[in-house]
């Protein structure tokens, strides 16, 4: 992140908010250790992420999975039976983050929506190379069609959301549903990549001036690349072949991201493609601002909005 913030449109909190980050002195992950990233990673949610709220209903279990078994997290606001389900992809580069980095979130999405929230610590790299956390959420979503009425969920009423790296792998997810004939309700996706190395005008703008830079993205891919996806789309839902079908999609975006514009242009792919789109823009904030709630009101703004989605799409 460069010491300077150029005349860009950040809002008083997030110049602030940067600045901080910046006194602190804090190496960037990308010069750091895999095992430091984490650690720094989920030091920085803990430190700028909401306070946890308390929910009647919290279960860690194991789903089966294609390389062992998979943890996973249950929330919903009750115990009531039947309930529908977002099943949510925390965010981290394919690399850092787990269930613990998103629970504040996945607690108040849970709250907020009457819904149950499905988190995973799908596989992460360089230990296991994309797609291996892909395929994790693959054998996820077809736990829930198969086995979710043992949690008390219904089936029918199913949705994939995910931030960043998360929401590259829900949008990957609902074409791999359409394609499995698993009728999904939305598809909720938090400033997702879309593709790989490519310049846009968000990227250009914002990767030399906030948290997520343009060096920091290179790390995160050097580490997830070298596994061998069936199809390139896996990782650039982008340039799947065919959109038409997919479901419906809620796309949350921060308006100085590098990725904003991934964001918009998968929203005019889906349109295209005839699938009901609706994109939210917090002005002023940057990536990641989901997770700092502490500093950003427009995290809870985030929360509300998606829980809204959720309850439309569910018929809640």
């Amino acid at each position: 992140m460069a010491d300077d913030q150029p005349d860009l449109p950040f809002s008083k909190l997030t110049r602030a908010l940067m600045a901080n980050v910046r006194r602190a002195g804090f190496p960037p992950l990308y010069q750091q250790t895999v095992a430091q990233a984490r650690q720094a990673y989920a030091a920085g949610v803990g430190a700028m992420g909401l306070p946890s709220v308390e929910l009647p209903r919290v279960e860690s279990f194991t789903i089966p999975g294609p390389a062992g078994d998979i943890p996973a997290r249950l929330w919903a606001n009750s115990h009531e039976h039947d309930l529908p389900v977002l099943l949510y992809l925390h965010g981290g580069g394919f690399v850092v983050g787990g269930i613990h980095t998103c629970d504040a979130m996945c607690r108040q999405v849970a709250r907020l929506s009457g819904a149950a929230v499905l988190a995973i610590d799908y596989r992460l790299a360089p230990e296991h190379k994309f797609p291996a956390g892909l395929e994790d959420c693959v054998a996820t979503l077809r736990w829930l069609v198969e086995q979710g009425h043992t949690r008390h969920l219904d089936a029918s009423r199913l949705a994939v959301g995910g931030d960043s790296a998360g929401g590259t792998l829900a949008a990957t997810l609902a074409l791999m549903a359409r394609d499995a004939h698993i009728p999904l309700k939305l598809q909720a996706l938090f400033y997702p990549s879309v593709q790989v190395g490519v310049a846009t005008d968000s990227f250009k703008t914002y990767a030399s001036h906030t948290l997520l830079s343009a060096e920091l993205m290179k790390w995160f891919e050097a580490h997830a690349h070298g596994g061998t996806a069936a199809e390139r789309w896996h990782r650039e839902p982008l340039l799947a072949p065919d959109h038409r079908g997919v479901a419906p999609a809620w796309i949350g975006l921060a308006q100085c991201d590098p990725l904003t514009d991934d964001g918009y242009q998968y929203a005019d792919k889906l349109r295209a493609a005839g699938v009901p789109v609706t994109v939210q823009v917090w002005p002023g904030v940057i990536h990641d601002f989901i997770n700092m709630g502490r500093l950003l009101p427009e995290a809870t703004q985030a929360y509300e909005a998606l829980a809204s989605a959720l309850r439309d799409a569910f018929g809640r």
